[in-house]
């Protein structure tokens, strides 16, 4: 089944036409998303879209560059609302060290709460990270040793030693529209090497639409596209990377009850 397991549906992108777009996803035959929290300022709207639609669920976070914005944000804050149904996730969080709009001991500090978050609750944390490989490994290394958290390196870019350290944790991994850039050969090796049993795939729309709708928006409708993409990375059928994709999906965000085989 087809999956987009992480959409910004809330975004004001999608203000003019947010029906038309989840209904062009479902006419592209896109069964489920995942729809991604950035800031606790928009979480209502986030929640709000899972709650009106039996194809969408939610996750509840805080994005490294709204982190100087939440300096209060509390473990148990999150826990809290992650009791909402139709949240399964926590995050996104994590480091941007690319575009630092956050001060870096900030993003550090606001994202070791979402890890504490992701402990309590069991649910999977949804991690950015960019140009942040040494520090988002260590954090994890010292966070796991606090005691175990299932992760999800979201649209996974960073680099090979960091890919390898994340899946000795454990990690799952999404490959997003990036992967059919054609400068991306860097982010397709790596996705060569990730575990075949824990990679899912992404639009992150409204961004990163892939070939050949790159330059636009990016729509749900499209992650046929990245699926398409990995199955030619790994030398998969289409049908193989479909059911790859979607076992994994159901793996780690296992709050989702699974649909029954049609």
């Amino acid at each position: 089944m087809l999956i987009d397991s992480h959409v910004n549906l809330h975004a004001p992108q999608f203000d003019a036409d947010r029906k038309d777009v989840i209904q062009r996803a479902r006419d592209a035959g896109v069964e489920m998303m995942v729809e991604i929290s950035d800031k606790l300022s928009t979480f209502e709207a986030t929640h709000a879209l899972a709650m009106a639609h039996p194809d969408i669920w939610c996750t509840v976070g805080v994005h490294p560059h709204e982190a100087k914005d939440h300096l209060d944000v509390t473990a148990q804050h999150l826990v809290d609302l992650a009791r909402r149904p139709r949240v399964v996730g926590i995050g996104e969080c994590g480091l941007d060290f690319h575009y630092d709009l956050s001060p870096r001991d900030q993003q550090e500090a606001v994202f070791r709460a979402h890890c504490a978050a992701a402990r309590s609750t069991g649910l999977p944390l949804v991690v950015h990270t960019r140009e942040a490989d040494d520090r988002m490994a260590a954090i994890l290394t010292e966070e796991q040793a606090d005691g175990p958290f299932r992760l999800l390196m979201h649209c996974y870019t960073s680099g090979q030693e960091l890919a390898d350290k994340a899946q000795e944790m454990g990690a799952w991994f999404s490959v997003s529209g990036i992967a059919t850039f054609k400068a991306a050969e860097d982010v397709r090796a790596v996705v060569r090497t990730l575990p075949a049993d824990r990679i899912i795939v992404e639009t992150d729309c409204p961004y990163l639409a892939p070939v050949p709708h790159r330059g636009r928006r990016n729509e749900p409708a499209y992650i046929g596209h990245v699926l398409q993409a990995l199955a030619d990375i790994r030398g998969w059928s289409r049908e193989e990377a479909d059911a790859r994709t979607t076992d994994a999906f159901f793996g780690l965000f296992d709050r989702i009850p699974r649909p029954a085989d049609r």
